[in-house]
């Protein structure tokens, strides 16, 4: 499945370490939100009124304990379908 298969609802996968870029005002500027291969949750898909054609997704992230932390915005290429280890075992 690719990402723009996705609705909300479905789980992702942080592709890359996630962190706060300020956006999040409870959270410490650079704070991670996400590990790489953090599993989350899609809240809502959506774009930038400056770039309408770029989609934007709302994801919570799984933290430690589990529970779910605050909403974020996530870039495509912030994201992936497949959790770690996904490809292990295919040819």
């Amino acid at each position: 499945m690719t990402l723009d298969q996705l609705s909300p609802g479905d789980l992702v996968y942080a592709a890359t370490q996630i962190s706060n870029d300020g956006g999040i005002p409870d959270l410490a500027e650079d704070a991670v939100i996400a590990a790489a291969g953090t599993r989350g949750v899609i809240l809502n898909i959506g774009h930038l009124e400056e770039d309408p054609e770029r989609p934007l997704y709302l994801v919570r992230f799984e933290g430690p304990d589990l529970v779910l932390g605050p909403p974020t915005g996530c870039w495509g290429e912030e994201l992936t379908t497949e959790g770690p280890g996904a490809s292990v075992g295919r040819r």
